[in-house]
């Protein structure tokens, strides 16, 4: 049932049922009366439609946006008037109708209006404060739905980062193989043509599968070897259990990137890159995916250490899974052949695809 309906029946039988209250006790005394059930009649259209009326002010004007200190005074003063209209029908009415129960005297006057203001009192209160408080929850709403907005603008934004100067060196690296190598020149085109539209692509979808995800990762990796060759060495290792699972798009390729800008390209004889993906079993809750970025590189000042791809990732995990995701990133321990080491861990929690799609790798499917 709508609301504009219970609000008829409501009035209408709230004001029914008053007057019949009032009406009764006149039979009680002088027994029935057609001009007082007419009377009686004319009480149950007037009230409802004085309150109505307020109703109708009420939304004109906004009153329940009004701060409690404004609104007081203007319900009060409306009950106060209703109450004296109400009162300026009945009381010559009743001094015609039921003379013997009228006492000449300036007090009746004034309680006519606190009988009827009493009655106007309730029925204000009990509409002014339900609406009243819808409209704070109708505002709450409001700003829970627009604080969700900014944060699926923020999302998108994140998603949809590709740093314009790699694209600038990848073009210019692509370009030098033109002559040289014309074949390896349209990989090159390609592999960046497919980057290009998993960045256009990323602020539609929030999650995509992490074959999918790592797709764009060796993509980026080709291209980046073009220009650094044998300084720059990779390897993935993804456990198949994990290829279904969901993670946010691009945000890979933005932690490689950071690995290969702030950490290879630094080391004089170059370095490595290494992505690697597994199931951490849980026994108090699901199952999460961990995924461990290894390079070559010095964790220092997160500003010269690619500051934007740690706060994206650390972000964006934010945005789609709360405190459910965890990200960090550490300084290995120098005592190594190949030089100190930079490993960034990521781990998300389980999504219902992401799930789906794996009991069908367990189960053959795929």
């Amino acid at each position: 049932m709508s609301k504009q309906k219970v609000y008829w029946i409501c009035q209408l039988f709230g004001w029914t049922l008053f007057v019949t209250v009032e009406y009764i006790a006149y039979l009680l005394d002088d027994g029935f009366d057609s001009d007082t059930f007419y009377l009686a009649i004319t009480n149950i259209f007037l009230g409802i439609t004085l309150t109505h009326l307020y109703r109708l002010m009420i939304r004109r004007w906004n009153w329940v946006r009004l701060p409690f200190f404004r609104l007081a005074p203007r319900v009060l003063l409306s009950v106060f008037v209703m109450a004296v209209i109400m009162t300026m029908l009945n009381l010559p009415v009743d001094r015609i109708l039921v003379p013997e129960h009228m006492v000449d005297e300036p007090w009746l006057v004034i309680g006519y209006i606190m009988n009827f203001g009493k009655i106007m009192l309730t029925w204000v209160l009990s509409y002014t404060a339900y609406h009243y408080f819808e409209e704070n929850r109708n505002a709450e709403i409001e700003k829970i739905l627009l604080k969700t907005n900014i944060r699926e603008t923020e999302a998108k934004v994140l998603r949809s980062q590709l740093n314009p100067h790699f694209v600038f060196n990848a073009l210019n690296s692509i370009r030098a193989l033109v002559y040289e190598n014309p074949t390896k020149a349209q990989q090159g085109i390609t592999q960046l043509s497919n980057l290009l539209r998993n960045s256009l692509l990323a602020d539609r979808r929030k999650t995509v599968e992490l074959r999918e995800e790592i797709k764009t990762v060796e993509d980026y990796l080709a291209l980046e070897k073009v220009r650094y060759e044998d300084r720059l060495r990779s390897h993935i290792d993804l456990d198949g259990r994990t290829l279904f699972w969901q993670v946010p798009p691009m945000m890979l390729q933005t932690l490689v990137e950071n690995a290969i800008k702030h950490g290879v390209s630094t080391a004089v004889g170059g370095g490595f890159v290494d992505v690697r993906s597994s199931i951490v079993s849980r026994e108090d809750g699901p199952d999460k995916l961990h995924i461990i970025i290894r390079n070559t590189g010095v964790l220092g000042d997160k500003k010269a250490s690619g500051g934007f791809g740690l706060a994206n990732t650390a972000q964006r995990l934010e945005l789609l899974y709360g405190s459910e995701a965890q990200f960090h990133i550490f300084q290995e321990d120098d005592n190594r052949d190949d030089g100190p080491v930079v490993c960034a861990e990521i781990i998300i929690p389980a999504q219902s695809e992401g799930m789906f799609r794996r009991e069908k790798v367990k189960n053959g499917e795929f």
